[in-house]
């Protein structure tokens, strides 16, 4: 279901010389062996760990086949949140409710956030991955689309291998190299791994209480303010500045309130916040707090960050969202139309992919603002025909 793979802030300052990609498979998989050996791992160990690795071209398949991400938010949610998952949310949540307790009172993080990835990731453990971890990782390393994010988590499966945590040729996961029941990465597993069942072993697998302490040790490390809340829904005005709207653009509580927005449910809290606005002015709203941000480390999704983030929510007593009636959005096709010519028009969308994306949202608002349009970065018919 990533994007990308979650918990990889730390992967993302790789050095330029973990950059290399391309070229011959066994030539590739012999400059990894050596620069192992130069970082300091044991030769006969690693050896042993490349041994019989294969490039896996499933894994590219799925890293090329995304198309779930360009389903619109209501569409996404609805198809990722069932009964079945919000039943099975509340029996995890009792029954593991020690180990929440634990994780709120350490980490300050509410049980519904971790329920909701949990729930996502591996359907609560039940599927975890069957993909090799070890050639998993070195295929994407070697594929030159995202070098600088699977090659230092190559390193660190060695790492986690010569510490005996680690099969080569057994351990499995997801397609892009996460492991467990919260899909976590080797380096992240190095660096947040906790033995949260007490049995002197990390088992991100097989123990739900090692895979929700670990979880949310790596929210901590990632930012996550203690006790805050992340999204929360709320209505808004008929007519406003839509241009304000936004992630990434915080302003005071009593800001947007004076604006006309107010909680569907409850008060709001004296935090900043951005007002969200999935599929425009007249669909969903919600204000997304500090902690929000949090969830763009672990996935780059937006509609995937929402979700989850809504999920959570979900989990904790909040009601079913109101869709409202939001303007028919763009095809797959279309949508690739309007980014081609935001491209052409001098805006940075990435990828022409078809899914609506930060950079592509951004642009969307900055040309309806320039025509006039409502400035909620819904793209509409109306927007293309008008570019």
């Amino acid at each position: 279901m990533r994007l990308i793979s979650g918990f990889v802030a730390a992967a993302l300052f790789a050095s330029p010389a973990l950059s290399q990609c391309g070229g011959g498979f066994n030539q590739f998989v012999k400059g990894l062996k050596s620069e192992a050996v130069q970082q300091g791992y044991d030769k006969s160990s690693v050896n042993t760990f490349f041994k019989g690795v294969q490039q896996d071209g499933k894994v590219l398949q799925a890293d090329r086949a995304q198309g779930v991400f360009q389903k619109p938010f209501i569409d996404f949610s609805r198809r990722l949140i069932s009964q079945n998952r919000i039943d099975r949310g509340h029996s995890m949540s009792r029954k593991y409710d020690a180990v929440f307790d634990q994780i709120e009172s350490q980490y300050g993080i509410s049980r519904g956030v971790l329920l909701a990835f949990w729930a996502f990731e591996t359907d609560y453990g039940a599927f975890q991955g069957d993909f090799n971890t070890r050639n998993a990782l070195v295929t994407l390393a070697h594929d030159c689309r995202r070098p600088e994010l699977f090659r230092p988590q190559i390193f660190a499966a060695v790492e986690l291998f010569e510490q005996g945590n680690f099969d080569p040729n057994r351990t499995t996961g997801a397609w892009a190299g996460e492991i467990g029941m919260v899909q976590m990465l080797p380096r992240d597993i190095l660096e947040n791994g906790v033995d949260g069942d007490g049995d002197g072993t990390v088992s991100l697998k097989t123990s739900a209480p090692d895979a929700l302490m670990s979880g949310a040790k790596m929210l901590s490390h990632l930012g996550w303010q203690p006790g805050q809340p992340w999204l929360q829904e709320v209505t808004v005005p008929a007519k406003m500045d839509w241009s304000l709207s936004g992630p990434g653009k915080p302003r005071s509580v009593s800001d947007w309130q004076a604006l006309g927005v107010s909680a569907r449910d409850g008060s709001l809290p004296n935090l900043p916040a951005s007002l969200i606005l999935p599929q425009g002015h007249k669909g969903p709203a919600f204000l997304a707090y500090p902690n929000f941000d949090v969830y763009f480390e672990w996935n780059q999704s937006f509609v995937y960050v929402l979700t989850a983030a809504y999920f959570g929510t979900r989990l904790e007593g909040a009601q079913v969202y109101d869709a409202g009636n939001p303007a028919q959005g763009l095809s797959g096709a279309q949508m690739k139309q309007l980014q081609s010519k935001l491209q052409g028009r001098g805006y940075d969308v990435g990828k022409i992919d078809g899914i609506l994306g930060a950079g592509t949202r951004a642009a969307v608002q900055a040309e309806q603002a320039r025509l006039g349009l409502p400035a909620d970065a819904w793209p509409t018919a109306e927007l293309l025909n008008q570019l």
